[in-house]
């Protein structure tokens, strides 16, 4: 408590710590999401099962609009980004470090996931357990990988898609959403293929709202760049987004559940769809409408303090949610406890308590263990003129952040049962470990600085 009182106490007086208060709400509503509509059974050979009850719900799609808070992080992904990449600029700090900086946040907790889940595949196959059971397992825990991909893949843009918002500021996201609605035409006629490219365009037209929040906050006086947090901002981004919403999903071709349900014609969140993109600028309008009264409300030390203290774990509570689900399931079923309502019965939804209670138990303990890895998580690179090495060094840095990319993207397509006897498919643990490992090292022998004066 000492240590969180001593850190709120040294907050800067213009932080804009809604920011931090928003992604620690947004990981406690996936988590709580995730949780809240696994449903549990048993395979023939009398091994549990998990899935989402989504399918057998289709009066709880509405609600999806609420749960479906993805478009909250790169929102606040691109306020982070822009004030962190700034700052060191204003240092005289190069961009090469400013990507193993981020890197170090991101990878260096998901590298010890990646590592256990590793382990306990090996640990199962010597035990035999058969590859496609491992898979299974391993492939529910990392679930939450396929987020980390989408975000992985806009940060080392940052520096391009910043420059590109210096000069053309909110068309860049007009833009990318009229590529999106491409995209979405291009599915609704033809392959899904014709798609893909919403996974970057979707994710990257919300980035760069954050941009245009951050330049508003820091008095940018070019009025195409800002995006003043203000009500009077916030009304016409919820109002006039949640009607597009409505008409996408009632007259237009979109389905009514944001989050993923198998089936459905079209997919709204993988990739991003144009109602996914009206739906996140109502919850933009929201957030600037509830800015200032929350902005009142943090200034309290307690608010404060407990924000600070999801924040320095946040990506490992994000990580780990569902592994804590693995080990709860399999601990029940191990002792003959664990119950299989049905999803319509009233027995499930009175599950719902003890579960998330239990699993709240399981995941704190996992955070306790592994949290420390994020927590102590600094900036080591350093300051100053930028060199040629340091060009030579952000171009590996991409490379670095390309193969964990890559490696996240082959994990989430390939199958469920697949018999992989690690757990992940082994081009997928070859390149994570080597795009990590590239990372640590450009991290721990930075370039040393030429003095220039």
């Amino acid at each position: 408590m000492r240590r969180l009182r001593q850190l709120a106490e040294r907050t800067p007086a213009d932080r804009e710590r809604y920011v931090d208060l928003l992604r620690a709400a947004a990981i406690t509503m996936v988590v709580i999401g995730h949780w809240s509509v696994t449903v549990i059974g048993h395979d023939a050979a009398g091994r549990p099962t998990g899935r989402s009850a989504l399918p057998d719900l289709p009066w709880a799609y509405p609600l999806t609009w609420v749960a479906q808070v993805i478009p909250v992080f790169f929102l606040v992904g691109g306020y982070a980004n822009a004030a962190s990449l700034t700052s060191r600029r204003r240092r005289g700090g190069d961009t090469a470090g400013w990507l193993l900086d981020r890197s170090a946040r991101l990878v260096r907790p998901t590298t010890v996931l990646v590592l256990v889940l590793t382990a306990g595949a090996l640990a199962a196959r010597l035990a035999g357990v058969e590859p496609a059971q491992v898979r299974t397992v391993v492939w529910f825990a990392t679930v939450p990988l396929w987020f980390l991909a989408a975000y992985l893949l806009v940060v080392p843009l940052t520096p391009v898609t910043y420059a590109l918002h210096e000069r053309f500021g909110l068309a860049v996201p007009v833009v990318l959403a009229a590529l999106v609605g491409l995209g979405d035409l291009g599915r609704l006629t033809g392959p899904a293929s014709l798609a893909l490219g919403n996974y970057l365009f979707g994710w990257l037209a919300l980035h760069q709202l954050g941009y245009g929040w951050y330049d508003a906050q820091h008095g940018v006086s070019r009025r195409i760049r800002r995006l003043p947090p203000t009500r009077r901002t916030g009304w016409p981004l919820l109002l006039g987004g949640a009607t597009v919403l409505v008409l996408a999903t009632t007259v237009g071709p979109y389905p009514v559940s944001m989050l993923s349900v198998p089936g459905l014609r079209l997919d709204n969140a993988a990739p991003p769809s144009l109602a996914l993109l009206a739906l996140a600028t109502a919850q933009l309008g929201l957030i600037l409408v509830l800015r200032e009264p929350a902005e009142r409300w943090l200034r309290r030390p307690g608010p404060w303090q407990a924000v600070i203290a999801v924040n320095a774990v946040v990506l490992t509570i994000f990580l780990w949610h569902l592994s804590a689900a693995v080990l709860l399931i399999g601990g029940l079923d191990a002792v003959g406890l664990l119950p299989t309502p049905s999803v319509h019965s009233p027995a499930w939804l009175a599950w719902r308590v003890p579960w998330l209670l239990m699993l709240t138990v399981v995941l704190a303990a996992l955070v306790a263990v592994f949290g420390p890895v994020e927590a102590r998580t600094g900036h080591r690179s350093p300051t100053g003129p930028s060199t040629r090495n340091d060009r030579a060094r952000g171009a590996l840095a991409v490379v670095g952040y390309g193969a964990v990319v890559a490696a996240l993207v082959v994990n989430a397509v390939t199958p469920k049962d697949a018999p992989e006897p690690w757990g992940l498919p082994v081009a997928a643990l070859v390149a994570y470990l080597v795009g990590a490992g590239l990372l640590r090292l450009l991290r721990a022998h930075p370039t040393q600085q030429t003095d220039m004066r």
